[in-house]
C-alpha cells in the first residue's frame, strides 16, 4: 500500500493521489481514545481533487470493536454501550460488497449497498469527521448519527439513539454535536435536490472483477504519517 508517485496540487498544497486498482485501508479511531478501533483494506475505484471511490469486497479482512469479555458491540444495551471497555478484534466483512464515496473536507461519506446479484438496496450516509488522508489510507472518527437513502430518493435519520447515548456519554461534546446534526441537514439537502453523487449513477458501476480481495496488513493500527 504505497501512494502513488504523481502529485496534483489543489488549493496550494501538494496531495497525492492513488491509482485504479491500489489497496488502502479506510479507517475510524475511536471517539474516545483515539486509537484505531476499525480498519478495513479497501481497493480505489477513483482517487482526484474531487472524489475518493474505493470499493470493499465481499470476503474483505478487516478489524472491528467488540466489548473486552468478546460481546458484539449492538449486543450490549445501549445504556451501557460506550461505558464498557472494549477491544479489536479481527473479522470478515460478510454480505455484499460496498462502495464507499467521499468528496474533501465533506464531514460525511456515502456508502452504496447491493443485494444479492446487484440489485440496488440503498444509500447510506456515515456522518464522520473529514477525512484524513495519509501515505497508505484515510483516517476518520464516525458521529454516530447516519441517514438511508432508497432508490425512490426517500430518506430517514439513522441511529438517531446512538447520537444520544455518545452525548449523555461525553463521546461528542455539546459543541460538535449541534454541527454533526447541521452536517446531516445539508446532506439532507443534497438528497432533495439529488445532487452528487446520488445523482451520478454510481449505483450502476460494478468492480474490476480481476481485482483481488486486498489483505489485511499486520501494521494495520501503525501511526499515521
Amino acid at each position: 500500500m504505497t501512494a502513488d508517485v504523481d502529485t496534483t496540487f489543489r488549493n496550494g498544497p501538494q496531495r497525492h493521489f492513488w491509482a485504479p486498482g491500489e489497496q488502502v485501508l479506510w479507517r475510524y479511531r475511536w471517539n474516545g481514545t483515539g486509537e484505531v478501533h476499525i480498519a478495513r483494506p479497501v481497493t480505489v475505484v477513483r482517487d482526484d481533487a474531487d472524489l475518493l471511490a474505493v470499493w470493499m469486497a465481499p470476503g474483505t479482512p478487516c478489524v472491528k470493536p467488540v466489548l473486552a469479555d468478546g460481546t458484539l458491540v449492538h449486543h450490549e444495551p445501549l445504556a451501557t454501550r460506550y461505558r464498557k471497555p472494549r477491544v479489536a478484534t479481527r473479522d470478515q466483512w460478510f454480505g455484499s460488497g460496498v462502495l464507499k464515496l467521499a468528496r474533501p473536507d465533506e464531514p460525511w461519506s456515502v456508502w452504496l449497498f447491493w443485494e444479492e446479484g446487484w440489485r440496488f438496496r440503498s444509500w447510506y450516509v456515515n456522518l464522520e469527521e473529514p477525512r484524513r488522508r495519509w501515505s497508505r489510507g484515510v483516517d476518520s472518527v464516525d458521529h454516530f448519527l447516519d441517514i438511508s437513502v432508497r432508490p425512490d430518493r426517500s430518506w430517514h435519520w439513522l441511529d438517531e439513539d446512538e447520537f444520544a447515548q455518545a452525548q449523555t456519554d461525553g463521546l461528542m461534546s455539546p459543541e460538535l454535536a449541534p454541527q454533526v446534526r447541521q452536517a446531516g441537514l445539508r446532506a439532507v439537502g443534497l438528497i432533495g435536490s439529488w445532487a452528487s453523487p446520488f445523482r451520478d449513477h454510481w449505483e450502476d458501476w460494478r468492480p474490476d472483477p480481476a481485482w483481488p480481495v486486498p489483505a489485511l496488513p499486520a501494521d494495520w493500527d501503525r501511526p499515521a504519517d
